[in-house]
């Protein structure tokens, strides 16, 4: 198909005159030509010129199987031949009944009620107003705080900056946010030195557990955390709500690897303090750690889970809020007593989505994609050894990966972690060095993130990394 040039100028102006993009600095978008997705095949992406990209994202960390899958297209079109939008205030529908029941046998623990919003700060909003209400309703309405992982990020509505506050992103809405606890995350990238001198102790006294530094920092900095956690739940659990956390893998805060074991830790703690542990699988779940949900891999039962992205297989909005019966039955009452939880959204629960989510799920389970991602994880784990490898890319400061969740962060300098100065958006650079020989990748700052498609087929996989390894391996920090 022959690029329509016409058309493209077209639709960039129309989008330099009236569009305002997310997270983008929009003075230098408007000097670029810009980037206009019209179609896509499979893995590829296809913009209004008619280049083809490898989908390196999934599409902002939500696609599953594919573009133009044709069980989820058929499942859409089904549907649309019966409903395309209800209320779910006081009514229901067949997919939303049926993805509820489906998500409840799949979860982790006791998680048997799901609440339907549209995205995954919307569905973090609605836990909180859960943990906060249950507490309220149980005779406790004291318990009104939370407490977080510093660094994380869950969202930009208000609720979930104050619990995921970044000064980058926040800082001008600081005054709307709730106060909020927060513990250091194990992040072995801005370890003290005090850090690195416990680590070696550390490694000294026990070789056998932390082969490697990094294994033994990356407890040190695990256990600091977790006491600051019981240290704070010691002089504030009765006024906590939830701790809240996501599992495994921070994504937005840079693709920050948690220590094995940390998770776990973390739930015992808020357990044997007596508070509620939500879980933010927004980003890690779906199969995107090597579980359906990262929870699983440490056996984690949280009172509250979170789901977004990759729930419709990357199709449609939709969210969803899960909690125990407990939880729920803290809501239940007589009309005089005033327990509904007065929350909602006017396209909750919308069919088209839950249609699309559940032939998803059905494909999960037809294509075992569960196996495939363990066997993608470990091609782009040996792979990306050769970024791990000082000689061959000096400037790249630590590999970070989670079964599909990976993150390439860049610096200065590798042994002191040094990072890059913010203005120089190298990120952002390398990132279109690899658009130009058709991948899309979005890094945060001077954090390549790499996140394929969990179904992309290996030859597709293979010419992304290659992609990906070349540039990164061949630049140099100006």
């Amino acid at each position: 198909m022959s690029p329509d040039t016409h058309r493209h100028d077209t639709l960039a102006a129309l989008d330099h005159a009236h569009v305002w993009h997310p997270f983008t600095p929009m003075r230098q978008w408007r000097r670029r030509d810009p980037l206009i997705i019209d179609r896509a095949e499979g893995f590829h992406l296809v913009d209004t010129l008619g280049r083809r990209y490898i989908d390196g994202t999934s599409s902002l960390w939500c696609n599953v199987h594919g573009h133009r899958v044709p069980e989820i297209d058929q499942a859409i079109q089904r549907q649309l031949g019966c409903v395309g939008h209800s209320t779910f205030l006081g009514a229901g529908s067949p997919p939303g009944i049926e993805l509820a029941a489906h998500l409840c046998a799949r979860a982790p623990g006791r998680l048997n009620k799901v609440f339907y919003s549209d995205a995954g700060a919307t569905a973090l909003e609605l836990a909180f107003k859960m943990a906060v209400g249950y507490w309220y309703h149980r005779g406790q309405p004291q318990r009104t705080r939370f407490i977080g992982l510093r660094g994380a990020y869950h969202g930009d509505t208000t609720g979930a900056m104050s619990v995921g506050f970044c000064d980058l992103f926040h800082q001008p809405f600081a005054a709307m946010v709730f106060p909020t606890h927060f513990i250091p995350a194990p992040d072995a990238c801005r370890a003290t030195d005090t850090m690195h001198a416990a680590a070696r102790q550390q490694r000294r006294r026990d070789a056998a557990c932390w082969p490697s530094e990094d294994e033994a920092l990356g407890q040190v900095m695990a256990e600091q955390a977790l006491d600051s956690l019981d240290r704070l739940l010691q002089r504030h659990g009765s006024t906590t709500a939830a701790v809240i956390a996501e599992p495994i893998m921070q994504g937005a805060a840079g693709m920050l690897c948690q220590p094995p074991g940390f998770l776990a830790a973390v739930s015992e703690t808020a357990r044997r303090h007596g508070v509620l542990l939500i879980a933010d699988e927004v980003a890690t779940g779906f199969g995107r750690t090597g579980t359906l949900f990262a929870c699983e891999q440490e056996g984690v039962e949280p009172d509250v889970m979170c789901l977004a992205k990759g729930i419709t297989g990357g199709y449609l909005p939709l969210a969803a809020t899960l909690a125990t019966d407990e939880i729920e039955h803290a809501f239940c009452g007589e009309l005089a007593d005033r327990r509904t939880l007065f929350h909602g959204h006017t396209y909750t629960g919308n069919p088209l989505a839950c249609a699309a989510a559940l032939a998803s799920l059905a494909l999960i389970d037809r294509n075992n994609l569960i196996a495939q991602v363990a066997t993608t994880a470990q091609i782009m784990s040996d792979r990306l050894d050769a970024l791990r490898n000082p000689g061959e890319a000096p400037h790249v400061i630590d590999v970070r990966q989670r079964g599909l969740m990976v993150g390439i962060e860049l610096g200065r300098d590798r042994n002191a972690g040094k990072s890059l100065d913010f203005d120089r958006t190298t990120g952002a650079i390398l990132c279109e060095a690899m658009r130009r020989r058709g991948v899309l990748l979005r890094p945060l700052g001077d954090v390549l993130v790499l996140m394929p498609i969990p179904a992309m087929d290996h030859t597709t996989l293979h010419k992304l990394l290659d992609v990906v390894i070349e540039t990164v391996s061949a630049w140099r920090v100006p």
